[in-house]
């Protein structure tokens, strides 16, 4: 099979179009033919070596977490799915070698949802570990009906559905970022920010007696504003600095594979009240490309890769 891989940690170079065996399915994982991925920031920091600290990686490395596509094979014990379901899922293992740049990939049951019939391949590859991590920072939070809900980078892959999945639970939704973003910030039913000084007094404004929640998926100054716009007794949850939870008493959230997580989503999708916004289409030979569109940080939406 085609699969993108890397024999060393470094930059979008290290990366090759190789020929691999097909994948081994064990008991509980299936064999799915890919028809999309996605990349995520973390993909290229794993890719640099950056977590390599916590995450042991077996080279050569097949990048990517988020898939889209369908069952080839099943394994031995897995009545959750049949051959020929469309799914998507976040297919993170242990291990980081066996990724989702690849005609096929080996998918344990427990990273895999049906994949929604609103959702194309390419919207379904983006959505993954980006809704994942939004739900579950907004579950973490207690994210409820009625609340004011501040979340940063809110234009963001993860912050764009981190801001529909908290209308959707009702909530009034305060999203900072640049100017340029704001109409479609509008548009997900969010009331926009600007990032920068003055945030603080800007978000007073829209909330004079501070914000129930915190969403942070950029860190630095904007979560430093936390204790001057959240009012007393509410929690913040960060996906980015550890600060969150060690010296504000809130959340620090590393997403999990997580099946009823990823049904959340389809369900959302199919309810029209959650969509993924695709930036840039890579064909799998131009993943060194779409790697760095991701790096750069200049898109607005899903960096998606067709297989």
């Amino acid at each position: 099979m085609r699969a993108i891989t890397y024999s060393r940690y470094g930059g979008a170079d290290v990366l090759e179009l190789s020929e691999l065996p097909t994948p081994k399915v064990g008991p509980d994982t299936v064999l799915v033919r890919v028809r999309a991925t996605s990349v995520n920031p973390v993909d290229w920091k794993v890719r640099e070596g950056y977590l390599d600290a916590i995450m042991d990686a077996t080279f050569p490395v097949v990048p990517g977490w988020d898939v889209a596509g369908v069952v080839e094979r099943v394994g031995l014990d897995t009545p959750e799915l049949s051959v020929g379901d469309e799914v998507f899922g976040y297919v993170r293992k242990d291990v980081v070698s066996g990724g989702t740049t690849a005609e096929l990939v080996a998918a344990p049951v427990r990273t895999l949802a049906r994949k929604p019939a609103a959702w194309t391949w390419e919207q379904a590859a983006g959505a993954p570990l980006a809704g994942l991590t939004a739900l579950q920072t907004i579950d973490r939070a207690g994210v409820t009906s009625g609340q004011t809900v501040l979340v940063h980078a809110a234009a963001g892959g993860v912050g764009s559905m981190a801001v529909q999945i908290a209308v959707a639970r009702g909530a009034r939704v305060i999203g900072t970022a640049s100017e340029r973003n704001h109409e479609y910030l509008r548009s997900l039913g969010a009331e926009p920010v600007t990032y920068g000084e003055g945030l603080a007094e800007r978000v007073r404004a829209l909330a004079p007696d501070g914000v129930d929640v915190v969403l942070d998926y950029i860190g630095g100054e904007a979560l430093a504003t936390t204790p001057d716009v959240l009012r007393d007794g509410g929690t913040v949850a960060s996906v980015v600095d550890a600060a969150a939870r060690d010296e504000l008493g809130g959340h620090y959230v590393w997403v999990r594979p997580d099946v009823e997580g990823l049904t959340e989503l389809a369900r959302l999708a199919d309810a029209g009240q959650l969509t993924v916004d695709v930036a840039e289409v890579y064909d799998i030979a131009d993943t060194a490309k779409a790697h760095e569109a991701s790096r750069t940080g200049h898109v607005r939406g899903k960096v998606v890769i067709t297989v």
